[in-house]
């Protein structure tokens, strides 16, 4: 094996052990505050499935990967290559769909009393489950197609021309048609995705406006801590930008491989160690505001009323 494999091994295996610790370091920290008597919110059930699909697209991402950099080309047959694929796509998928109804029930429980999103407030919480469900249902119909045109590489079947995706094959189509599913694949990305940016933006106008209310309490306060509006908005500002930078880096790369026929194994390598960045640094981002995640995420509350003027995650 070259040093250059090794590399790329030793790379795929790091992301994918980091990436498994920090999501289930955050599931542990779960069932720590469910032991100890914490009063979760209803938002976590999207945090349990967002944990549940980082660790599948991570690991269908990371363990073939770091298989074939360590020269195990064939380990897989049909039905895995096209399962694995699969997996990983739905998982991808679902990932940013958590991220996006996240935002969009943050938002709606954050709101202040006389928007129209706030009288969505008491009857959002009941739709969680079935929103969950129908994001499930759209990516795995989306991503239907990938388990019928791939193949394992240990099959030996005459493909005129077929696409290499490291441990496995896609047959080439038809340029048109292959930009046309690669737009359809795209749309419920950019929708989830445009989704995300319309919350998330809400949310810092929101805890925006409420700060500069209540400014003058903060300019008496002896405590040099900075306000829970400010941390909040730093922590949805910090989820964004790093959600926003990795997935479009790795959307852009990914269309260039279903574009075009000639593309390095450097290429392919990259695609996929930036896609699996933000289910590998997301967990350690909660971890690390760990007294913040009351804003963000969930409010440990044992006989603590949050103030009225405002409701937090």
């Amino acid at each position: 094996m070259s040093s250059r494999h090794m590399v790329i091994a030793l790379v795929f295996l790091s992301q994918t052990a980091i990436g498994v610790l920090g999501n289930f370091s955050l599931l542990y920290h779960y069932v720590f505050l469910y032991i100890t008597g914490c009063k979760l919110r209803s938002t976590d059930l999207i945090f349990k499935h967002l944990i549940v699909v980082n660790s599948l697209f991570i690991l269908t991402n990371g363990v073939p990967r770091t298989m074939i950099a360590f020269g195990l080309k064939y380990f897989i047959n049909d039905f895995g290559c096209r399962l694995i694929l699969y997996v990983y796509r739905v998982g991808r998928g679902m990932c940013l769909g958590s991220t996006c109804l996240l935002s969009i029930f943050q938002v709606i429980t954050i709101s202040p009393r006389n928007s129209r999103l706030a009288k969505l407030n008491v009857q959002a919480p009941k739709y969680i489950g079935l929103s969950i469900a129908l994001c499930w249902l759209l990516f795995m119909l989306v991503n239907i197609i990938f388990p019928l045109y791939v193949i394992g590489n240990k099959r030996n079947v005459s493909i005129r021309k077929k696409k290499n995706l490291g441990f496995c094959s896609a047959e080439i189509h038809d340029k048109r048609a292959d930009s046309l599913y690669a737009v359809l694949l795209s749309l419920p990305d950019a929708l989830c995705l445009g989704l995300m940016l319309w919350a998330s933006s809400s949310m810092v106008s929101i805890l925006y406006r409420h700060k500069q209310r209540v400014q003058h309490i903060h300019r008496i306060s002896l405590s040099p801590r900075s306000s829970p509006e400010s941390r909040a908005t730093q922590t949805i500002l910090l989820l964004l930008s790093t959600y926003v930078s990795f997935y479009i880096f790795s959307s852009i790369l990914q269309f260039y491989i279903v574009l075009f026929e000639n593309y390095s194994l450097w290429l392919l390598n990259m695609t996929s160690l930036f896609a699996a960045c933000f289910p590998t640094v997301s967990p350690f981002v909660l971890l690390g505001r760990d007294s913040r995640l009351s804003m963000v995420t969930f409010s440990c509350r044992r006989n603590i009323t949050p103030p009225s003027s405002i409701r937090y995650m």
